[in-house]
């Protein structure tokens, strides 16, 4: 039996779509990227949009690489490691 303070994620879901609490360390991350290494906010949505589709995303990380997906598509020169962009 699950218990209530357990936390549990969304399978397919991004660290975005989760609780407030959970988005800590990806508003953290995001944050200390510069501004000539980010990603412009139109392909950081399109690569998340096919993130969100993949059936590599487990838990908000990319079973293909590990990473949080989120992280790797903030930074212009992050790559999918299933060449989906």
């Amino acid at each position: 039996m699950i218990e209530a303070t357990d936390t549990r994620f969304c399978k397919n879901c991004l660290l975005m779509d989760q609780a407030e609490e959970d988005q800590k360390d990806l508003k953290k991350y995001l944050s200390v990227i510069r501004d000539e290494d980010k990603t412009d906010e139109k392909l950081y949505e399109e690569r998340l949009n096919i993130c969100r589709t993949c059936d590599k995303l487990i838990e908000a990380t990319c079973e293909a690489c590990g990473c949080y997906v989120e992280f790797r598509a903030a930074i212009k020169h992050g790559k999918c490691p299933k060449k989906k962009w």
